[in-house]
């Protein structure tokens, strides 16, 4: 199995939203996809790959240095026993003469890549993702379905509780049971009538969980949890910068309730400094640690290595991202589920289209690969490339 094309477009992310930190209306993401001489069927087996929501496209990293190097790499240096890709080799040789630290945007642009790889593997082994992923790596063992949650919530222009309501009325409809709304960038008095309004349609605290994308400081993180911790929500998500640590570990001493962050950290010796230093519980607080935004599989890999012997479950990490890529780990790994985008984020957000939400679960296909094939409008994108 040798690589013989590369190519990547940036795409648009079609989102006119915003939470309390951005504005997503101009956001892209690269989209690649890896063409095999391998042949499967009579056809060639291609790989594809795409950044999460909340990074841009990364088309100069891709392009002058982490394409090049797998391009220039000696073919066998990428094959494993079978003479199969292996992603961990190609993740390597993407990575010769990077030095340790900075896991920003190149973290993105190796995740990228390192998707359309395990895309293209899976491919040629001609099973599902998430089934090459038990077999290897989990004992053989996977969850039959996974359970997810709609995150929403966003502020639009205009959008009164009403609005919010329907929005949450419609993922419900959807099969979801657990929806998620951001927080912040509203006065308190006026997040909390957000949160009450929710409240009314979700019915139980545990069905709702809110989102604050890092913006508060740690005073009004403080103020926030007070003012919510007597909902019953599923978790309080981002209430900090996610790389202050010691804030994280201060609030935890005030706020009981469950706690989720990680989404923001992209590699496993920040994911490290996270369990050690941050103050989180392993019985109830939730790792949003996405594998798309940080280097890809092969680095989540050595992340749920790590929080097992920090004493972590892998069932306490919940993917951010809401694609298909982190549901087949999900699934794949025995994690605790998956975040699901319904109405934005388009096409990259949402599952395959023959797989419905039912009762917060959803079924994956037996489909070779990652199963982006079976996502009419992301196909549609992926196809050109």
């Amino acid at each position: 199995m040798r690589i013989v094309a590369i190519r990547d477009i940036v795409s648009p992310i079609r989102s006119n939203i915003a939470n309390a930190y951005i504005d997503f209306s101009q956001m892209t993401a690269s989209v690649v996809a890896v063409e095999t001489n391998l042949k499967v069927e009579g056809k060639p087996v291609i790989g594809y790959g795409f950044n999460s929501n909340g990074r841009y496209a990364q088309k100069g990293l891709l392009g002058e240095r982490f394409i090049p190097r797998l391009r220039q790499a000696k073919p066998e240096s990428l094959l494993d026993a079978e003479g199969l890709l292996d992603p961990a080799k190609c993740w390597a040789a993407m990575m010769a003469n990077e030095k340790p630290g900075g896991h920003g945007e190149r973290s993105v642009a190796v995740g990228v890549l390192d998707m359309a790889l395990w895309d293209a593997v899976a491919k040629a082994k001609r099973v599902p993702l998430w089934k090459l992923l038990a077999d290897r790596y989990n004992g053989g063992k996977f969850d039959d379905k996974a359970w997810v949650y709609a995150a929403g919530g966003y502020y639009y222009p205009g959008k009164d509780l009403d609005g919010l309501q329907d929005e949450m009325k419609h993922y419900l409809d959807l099969g979801y049971s657990c929806v998620k709304m951001k927080v912040g960038g509203v006065p308190l008095g006026d997040d909390i009538k957000r949160i009450e309004a929710v409240l009314k349609i979700v019915g139980a605290g545990d069905r709702l969980a809110v989102d604050v994308n890092g913006k508060f400081d740690l005073p009004t993180a403080i103020a926030f949890g007070n003012a919510i911790k007597d909902y019953g929500l599923r978790w309080y998500e981002e209430p900090l910068d996610p790389l202050d640590y010691l804030a994280h570990g201060a609030l935890a001493t005030q706020y009981a309730p469950p706690l989720a962050t990680g989404e923001n950290l992209f590699s496993m010796q920040d994911a490290r400094n996270l369990v050690r230093h941050g103050g989180l519980r392993p019985d109830r607080d939730v790792l949003q640690y996405d594998p798309a935004l940080s280097y890809g599989l092969v680095e989540y890999l050595r992340t749920i290595d790590m929080l097992k012997a920090h004493g972590w479950s892998p069932r306490r990490c919940v993917p951010h991202g809401g694609h298909q890529f982190a549901l087949n780990i999900a699934v794949g790994l025995q994690c605790g589920g998956n975040e699901s985008y319904p109405q934005v984020f388009a096409p990259f957000g949402g599952f395959a289209d023959d797989c419905p939400v039912v009762d917060g679960r959803v079924a994956m296909p037996d489909a070779p690969g990652i199963g982006f094939e079976r996502k009419a409008d992301l196909w549609a994108v992926m196809k050109a490339v």
